[in-house]
Formats: structure tokens, C-alpha cells, sequence
């Protein structure tokens, strides 16, 4: 029975010493840029004139804090409008254009918030404002590299009727690829 405590003791200080002696990996420091493919699930009343909108995007990020990071993206995002027996609602395309926090819970899982504006591109359209909560995860995959899965709601408010800022919130879903600069 001693000699089982000892040998326990032994192997729990060594594994102790290990996770303490580990770094942290070099993908998730430091500045990066990433490019994404972005999806959107329109939902509520966008769900009822448009299809599932796709598009892509360019996000930086630089740490201010231990395990906060600054981010600043831009893109542009397109949405199908559904057909009403005969009558096609019209693409409504966007280039929203944020800035935000992204927290790591732990290395590699974290969330965030992002405000901006949608600029409208359609004909007719207007400026939206957008307020983005999110989470995801990044996978190292080389030095200095992640590749990232995120999901997030995206609100755009502004205009009073639908032809002016047609797309209300969505369901977003980002896969990118994010390297170190």
C-alpha cells in the first residue's frame, strides 16, 4: 500500500510538472489576418424573403490583453431573394465592415462581440448598423497558423421598410483561415 502512494505521489508530481512547464502555442499569439468563407441562415422575417446568403471575409487581430484580442473585419455578404409564385424577391448584397473583442475562455475556444455597418450595394439599399455576438474555436495546424470555425447572430438595424435595409439578423457561420503577420 506504501509503496502504491509513493509511486502515485511520484507520477502526479511528474505529471504536474509537466502541464506547467508547457507553452503557449505560437498560432494563438501574436497578430493575425485570416480569410473566411462566411454563411448566413436568415431568420424571423428575413427568413420568409431570402435564402441562405454566402459571401467572404477578411478579419484582423492583434492581442491588447492576456487572452483579449482586438479584431477588425470586412467583407461582403449576398443573399437570394426567395420566389413568391411568379414574383422573385431581389438579391439584396452587403459589405459589412466591424470591429470588435474576442475573449479566449481557453487557448483555443473563445467568444466576442463586434459592431459596425452593412453598406448596402443593392439598388436602393442603405447603411445598417450591426451588432455580432459569437463564438468559436481555432485549430493550430502550423506555426503561427489556425484555421477557424466560428458561429455568430448578426442584427442589422436601420431604415424603416424592408426595401431599404431588407436583411434584419442571421444566423453567420465563418470558416477561415487565419495567419500569423
Amino acid at each position: 500500500m506504501k509503496r502504491l502512494f509513493l509511486l502515485t505521489a511520484i507520477a502526479g508530481i511528474f505529471a504536474f510538472s509537466n502541464v506547467s512547464a508547457q507553452t503557449k502555442d505560437p498560432a494563438m499569439s501574436g497578430q493575425k489576418l485570416g480569410i473566411g468563407l462566411d454563411f448566413a441562415l436568415p431568420t424571423g422575417n428575413t427568413n420568409n424573403l431570402y435564402k441562405l446568403g454566402f459571401g467572404g471575409s477578411l478579419q484582423y487581430q492583434t492581442p491588447i490583453a492576456q487572452s483579449l484580442n482586438f479584431t477588425a473585419d470586412a467583407g461582403f455578404l449576398s443573399f437570394s431573394g426567395k420566389d413568391f409564385g411568379g414574383f422573385k424577391y431581389p438579391k439584396y448584397s452587403a459589405i459589412p465592415v466591424k470591429a470588435g473583442l474576442r475573449y479566449f475562455l481557453v487557448e483555443n475556444v473563445f467568444v466576442g462581440g463586434e459592431i459596425g455597418a452593412a453598406f448596402g450595394t443593392s439598388s436602393g439599399a442603405k447603411t445598417s448598423f450591426i451588432y455580432t455576438p459569437g463564438v468559436g474555436v481555432e485549430f493550430p495546424v502550423a506555426n503561427k497558423s489556425t484555421i477557424e470555425l466560428g458561429a455568430r447572430y448578426e442584427g442589422w438595424t436601420g431604415g424603416n421598410n424592408n426595401i431599404i435595409v431588407p436583411v434584419k439578423n442571421f444566423i453567420g457561420f465563418r470558416l477561415a483561415y487565419n495567419f500569423g503577420i
